[in-house]
């Protein structure tokens, strides 16, 4: 495999290690603490790292998310709570569910923290135009070994999000419109995406029209020049996210891909991506 490829499959096989925390009733209930529901606790915990981030911040970051749907959480989320408590309710909550997935009782967590923190310092090297993930670079480094796991992947995942952004302003795709060429896709069903980023079915609509007229979906989904673009904004995000793991050498970018599986499997197993409700 490239260093592009490895690069790719350490980032896949790891992200549930992060993305865990936007799902698990540990994190919902220590927003709920603070006076947060689920959707005002997600966009308060990704956007806290910020300060007291403005709708409009969250939205130009966050991308895909319809705005009235952020404009209902954020700034009301700063009248109840503060991004220093949001912060570290986030923090306790990614450790106490790795700890109820037996996360930190895998034998290889040392040697997995050390190779993807080092992939995350590089990464904090290049911050320009990558503005959220420069506000979470900023924080500091817990040093409990499967939190250092967690941060770290937290961070080379803002920062491949960014590069993904930059990749889909750069080839016209818009919010919505990436979404429905997602759903295009049949990887993540349509109904989730429309039900989680909120956008209305007429909006929905008029972008799955527009993309027809731009003849990258027809009856059947993507058309050959819509899997060709989609294809196209992967191939540059991954390119974008290498200068991070340029801080290993080939060996140790294999090695973290493989060690990676066996903790985006143990968070899989064990249930930690279920909605929390």
């Amino acid at each position: 495999m490239t260093d592009v490829q490895l690069a790719r499959q350490s980032w896949r096989r790891l992200e549930p290690v992060h993305a865990m925390v936007y799902f698990v009733p540990e994190a919902t209930e220590r927003y709920a603490a603070l006076g947060l529901d689920v959707r005002a606790g997600y966009f308060a915990s990704r956007s806290a790292a910020f300060g007291t981030a403005s709708a409009e911040l969250v939205v130009a970051t966050f991308y895909n998310f319809h705005p009235a749907l952020v404009r209902r959480s954020i700034p009301a989320a700063w009248q109840v709570t503060t991004p220093e408590k949001v912060l570290a309710a986030r923090l306790e909550a990614a450790g106490a569910a790795l700890r109820r997935g037996g996360l930190h009782e895998i034998e290889t967590l040392a040697e997995t923290a050390e190779l993807a923190a080092r992939a995350a310092e590089r990464a904090c090297e290049h911050p320009q135009g990558r503005p959220l993930f420069a506000a979470h670079a900023a924080l500091p480094w817990p040093s409990e070994p499967i939190l250092r796991l967690w941060h770290a992947q937290m961070l080379l995942r803002e920062f491949r999000g960014d590069g993904h952004i930059a990749a889909l302003l750069a080839e016209g795709v818009g919010p919505l419109d990436a979404l429905v060429l997602h759903a295009a896709t049949g990887k993540v069903p349509t109904a989730f995406l429309k039900f989680s980023r909120d956008w209305p079915e007429e909006e929905w609509a008029g972008a799955e029209e527009s993309l027809r007229g731009r003849g990258l979906l027809d009856g059947d989904g993507l058309t050959e020049e819509g899997a060709a673009l989609r294809q196209r904004i992967e191939d540059r995000t991954d390119e974008l996210a290498l200068p991070a793991y340029a801080a290993l050498s080939g060996e140790e970018l294999e090695r973290l891909a493989g060690l990676a599986r066996t903790f985006g499997r143990a968070v899989v197993d064990k249930g930690l991506l279920a909605l929390s409700g």
